[in-house]
């Protein structure tokens, strides 16, 4: 028996490779097939089964294609309803995998459909347990993406504690929890940077499996402190229930090299967007004006998903070189599956063509401090409010990116502005997001306030009166 765990960082999102006498298992893979068939490939096995504990929300999952790549079932749980072809397991059913078995338990909550899958070894002992966005390691799954007009956030809390106390807690505590998330990811709230923990361990430390709450307890404690949602989780839930496009197709589509001149004409198209995925030190340099800058080398798909609201959006990008494909694989991650091409040759290939630059104004962390006054309120701190609201500079205002599309029209045209986050990667995409829309005066603080906190500047925990946009 082989059980590997794939972790995809930018997403923070957890798959899983099972093997058993040549027989393979992938539960909630990735858009890209390529990986799970060269692994299958590798150990000479066959992909039977690619089990999804839920419509994922904040990734479009890979089942469709792995699934006509290698003639594998596609497996949901009791009352999800996919409008392609796919087995709908019902609750405690088995499924043989070589000399192992899967079952699988029907644990609503975070979802209606939402399962766990529990594995037996080749002696027939309970070994781990697969929880989708059930369990996380030190949290829970939010109860509040899959709200309808039949089911309240309460509702779906209340189920989800019959499910963690009825299906899951009362397992051995040497099971092996594996969870479709960690910390970073939009989820849940409160996740560990773990990965993976036995269920002995969890029902000590996680604040959900508290053997002496109520159900009221419960539902308070799950539903208090959530934010929204990025805008994007409810259409990446309709494109894993519905169907989606190849991404060979996306692949040959979006990995056209374009010449400036060809690049130029068609980012003129008023609904075409550009983006910069260059990193965020070599953008402020010199980039195409009116493009967007979010880089390849961070949190680059959710970002994407939360910022560019119309996922039919035609995208060209800019990346560096031998990234291309990266690129488009990374965007289809969440959506975005109308990439029409890049830039052939970068930023270079741009100048060289003679075409105009725009370039970002930047300021160094100890020379901010010596020209920042509290009284003065252009500058912006662009960080969660969470983290805001745990320390900040005094003075400043919290204009948190994730909302920043929403907030603009709270700044001034004419006014010169001062960006913050926490280390600089968020600021240059704020920064370029002002600028395409017409604050042309703005200034990124490197470093962020990671190095603000080095100065002499003044740091103040959470007050009123210095939260809001």
């Amino acid at each position: 028996m082989k059980i590997e765990q794939l972790y995809t960082g930018c997403l923070a999102e957890a798959a899983y490779f099972i093997e058993s006498n040549g027989e393979i298992a992938i539960i909630d893979p990735l858009r890209d097939p390529a990986p799970y068939i060269k692994m299958a490939e590798e150990i000479g096995g066959k992909i039977k089964f690619v089990f999804e504990t839920h419509f994922h929300a904040d990734f479009v999952s890979g089942h469709l294609d792995l699934a006509k790549k290698t003639g594998a079932k596609i497996v949901f749980g009791p009352t999800a309803k996919p409008e392609f072809d796919a087995h709908i397991a019902k609750d405690e059913e088995v499924f043989q995998l070589g000399d192992i078995k899967l079952k699988v338990l029907h644990t609503p909550g975070h979802t209606m459909e939402s399962i766990s899958i529990l594995l037996f070894d080749e002696s027939g002992k309970t070994h781990c347990i697969f929880t989708g966005d059930a369990l996380f390691i030190g949290d829970v799954g939010r109860p509040d993406l899959a709200v309808s007009s039949n089911v309240t956030r309460e509702d779906l809390a209340s189920f989800l504690f019959d499910s963690l106390r009825n299906k899951i807690m009362p397992l051995p505590p040497e099971t092996i929890v594996y969870p479709n998330h960690g910390a970073g990811s939009a989820c849940g709230k409160n996740m560990s940077k773990e990965t993976w923990d036995t269920l002995g361990n969890q029902l000590k430390v996680n604040y959900a499996l508290r053997a002496d709450m109520t159900r009221e307890e419960f539902i308070k404690e799950v539903t208090t402190g959530l934010v929204a949602p990025p805008q994007y989780f409810p259409k990446n839930a309709t494109m894993n229930k519905k169907g989606y496009g190849s991404l060979d197709f996306i692949l040959e589509k979006g990995m056209e090299g374009l010449q400036p001149s060809d690049f130029k004409k068609m980012a003129e198209n008023d609904r075409t967007l550009v983006l910069d995925t260059r990193h965020v030190s070599e953008f402020p340099l010199g980039f195409i004006p009116g493009s967007l800058s979010i880089g390849i080398d961070d949190n680059f798909a959710p970002w994407v998903g939360a910022l560019i609201e119309d996922l039919g959006t035609p995208i060209l990008f800019v990346a560096e070189k031998g990234r291309e494909d990266e690129v488009v694989k990374r965007l289809s991650r969440v959506g975005y599956d109308n990439t029409i091409g890049f830039l052939e040759g970068g930023i270079e290939a741009w100048k060289k063509a003679g075409f105009a630059l725009d370039t970002l104004e930047e300021i160094e962390a100890a020379d901010f401090a010596n020209i920042f006054s509290p009284d003065d309120t252009t500058t912006l701190d662009v960080r969660k409010e969470s983290e805001f609201n745990a320390e900040h500079i005094v003075g400043v205002r919290n204009f948190p990116l994730d909302f920043i599309n929403t907030n603009l029209d709270k700044l001034a045209n004419d006014t010169k502005y001062f960006i913050h986050c926490a280390g600089g990667y968020r600021s240059v995409i704020a920064s370029s997001i002002l600028k395409k829309h017409g604050i042309a005066q703005v200034v990124n603080v490197k470093g962020g306030f990671n190095e603000l906190k080095k100065t002499n500047i003044k740091i103040s925990e959470y007050s009123e009166q210095n939260t809001m946009l």
